[in-house]
């Protein structure tokens, strides 16, 4: 009860001398405090906890359902750099409050078009769901998922994801091999973290060398792939067709 009076009365205090730290309390203790703080003096959109050899990656812009602004990708990538520098054995990637993330900011790509990204997130806010819109907006298939989700779930039903937009639930994309298992939310903290925990107790360089021997066969053609997928979206991010398609994506939104 002490420990937990002190880590109560910490975290009071942290709330009335820097606003936006928002601890979450079944990842900190208060010991982790000042890695909380620390991160959050570093990082606008993100917070990095370190704990039981576990660096935790949070998402954190609630109010945009944590969409990813060109900043957020940035932040994320230092971090992750960070975590393989230091004692982590593992590092996970998750959103602050009840979404995981809504995927890219479209200021990212909207320019001079004017429009609600609000009304785009708040899709399917009620479902686990998992949704590549790239046609819907003018966009084409990025993160190598042009080659990765054909080798993943077969060309019929990726063609459909990446082309066509089929939104699927988690149970479809637990069985497409998207994902590896699905939780119950009632039971997802507490299952998900004793794994992790496990898994955190490995030994690091063990695991990495096998990551990297996993990997290495697909590695250079990940990287070919990445680059010739970002080259046709910086080609075609201000076309015609694209600026239309995002014009009336908003224009639909607007009216629901």
């Amino acid at each position: 009860m002490q420990s937990n009076n002190k880590l109560n009365t910490c975290i009071k205090m942290l709330d009335k001398t820097q606003k936006n730290v928002h601890l979450l309390p079944n990842l900190v203790s208060s010991e982790t405090i000042k890695n909380a703080i620390n991160s959050q003096s570093k990082y606008k959109n993100i917070q990095v906890v370190c704990k039981d050899n576990i660096t935790t990656i949070v998402m954190k812009r609630p109010e945009k359902k944590n969409a990813l602004s060109m900043e957020a990708y940035k932040e994320i990538s230092d971090a992750l750099e960070e975590a393989g520098k230091d004692d982590s054995v593992i590092a996970v990637l998750t959103g602050y409050g009840d979404y995981f993330s809504s995927g890219n900011d479209l200021n990212n790509a909207l320019g001079r078009i004017k429009g609600n990204l609000e009304d785009m997130i708040k899709e399917s806010t009620n479902v686990a769901t998992f949704n590549t819109p790239f046609s819907k907006l003018g966009q084409h298939p990025e993160a190598c998922s042009s080659y990765t989700f054909p080798r993943i779930m077969g060309l019929s039903k990726a063609i459909e994801v990446l082309l066509f937009n089929k939104t699927l639930t988690a149970r479809e994309a637990c069985n497409l091999g998207l994902v590896t298992e699905v939780f119950p939310d009632s039971t997802f903290q507490q299952e998900v973290w004793a794994r992790l925990k496990s898994y955190a107790t490995f030994p690091k360089n063990c695991l990495a060398l096998s990551k990297q021997l996993v990997r290495s066969v697909d590695k250079e053609k990940l990287h070919a792939i990445c680059k010739k997928e970002m080259e046709l979206l910086a080609q075609r991010a201000n076309s015609e067709d694209s600026l239309n398609a995002l014009q009336q994506f908003f224009s639909r939104k607007s009216k629901m």
